[in-house]
């Protein structure tokens, strides 16, 4: 990859982010454009602010890692021009920025896959199912399965050290969502986070430690974790997450689409318009340079043509009401 991932070259500390604070000098600037959400999709997003930069220096884009839901939240509430998110916006979110006369428009910017990582020492774990993962990952193991051995049999009889996302992070409402069956239906009982740098500290530094956190993130550290082959049930063949499963569908159910929320309004400004425009243009170039699966040529075409038609609302939400109508 040739970017740098400032997270770990500034001391694996991602905070609200002035691009370009490690390598350049601060110049002037006359517009800012803010965008928050995330951890999961801020190494794209930073990638994007970064080359839009370099043609249009001086606008400044400021990147938070809220998460998902904590950067929803403040878009819902009019403080961003964009927001991050690794799953679609929920029915509640659209309705707290309908409530405050915020318009969005929806646009997909590429696939992530959520990869079950343990420490390269760990020579127990050969592969999983999801069946397996929802009798660790559920609410009623908390405090009962906190060994290896409890777990599964022929496990060894050590701690079992877990990390994963933070209650505000898309992650961690999609991975509950396909594991354990419900959204939010979680063990509380891991260490936690929103951003996915520090998951993958945690487990790339601790032998008895497992963890989930996005592809882009285990694909950047590889050499310090270990994937763990995913089976989507019982008695089908295991399967690793890699740049080609996510794309085919093949690593299921732990492969999704992550997005970019536009305020309507802000759309308005032509430095806004512009860096979305740039994404929109060079969006798979950029999904594979920094550890994405690109959208299809088709999925590609139709969301520059939302952004270019301004369609605000959210077509996710728009084929699921669909959905329930038919049922």
């Amino acid at each position: 990859m040739r970017r740098c991932w400032r997270a770990l070259a500034c001391g694996l500390v991602v905070a609200t982010s002035v691009l370009g604070a490690c390598r350049r000098a601060p110049i002037s600037t006359s517009a800012v454009i803010t965008i928050d959400g995330s951890s999961t999709v801020y190494p794209l997003a930073e990638a994007l602010a970064e080359d839009f930069r370099l043609g249009e220096p001086a606008t400044r884009v400021t990147i938070g890692v809220a998460g998902t839901g904590g950067g929803l939240r403040r878009f819902c509430r009019g403080e961003l021009d964009l927001a991050t998110a690794s799953r679609p916006i929920t029915r509640q979110e659209a309705a707290a920025c309908e409530a405050s006369g915020v318009r969005f428009v929806e646009l997909p910017l590429a696939y992530d896959g959520i990869v079950i990582a343990v420490h390269p020492s760990n020579h127990w774990v050969e592969a999983l199912s999801v069946a397996d993962l929802a009798r660790l990952w559920q609410h009623e193991a908390q405090g009962r399965i906190v060994r290896w051995a409890q777990w599964k049999p022929g496990y060894p009889e050590r701690e079992i050290h877990l990390f994963g996302a933070g209650v505000d992070s898309g992650t961690f409402d999609y991975f509950t969502g396909v594991v354990t069956g419900a959204p939010r239906d979680s063990r509380g009982d891991y260490t936690s986070s929103e951003d996915d740098n520090m998951l993958v500290q945690g487990v790339a530094t601790d032998p008895d430690a497992l963890g989930y956190f996005g592809f882009a993130y285990y694909e950047a550290h590889q050499e310090y974790l270990r994937a763990v082959p995913i089976r989507a049930q019982d008695g089908m063949p295991a399967v690793l997450p890699t740049r080609e499963s996510i794309r085919t569908g093949v690593y299921r159910p732990l492969a999704r689409p992550v997005y970019v929320y536009a305020n309507a309004d802000a759309l308005q400004r032509p430095e806004v318009r512009r860096l979305l425009e740039y994404g929109m243009t060079h969006g798979p170039d950029l999904a594979e340079d920094v550890g994405y699966v690109p959208l299809s040529a088709d999925e590609q075409a139709r969301a520059v043509e939302r952004l270019a038609a301004r369609r605000t609302g959210s077509a996710v939400l728009e084929a699921r009401a669909v959905e329930r109508a038919r049922s």
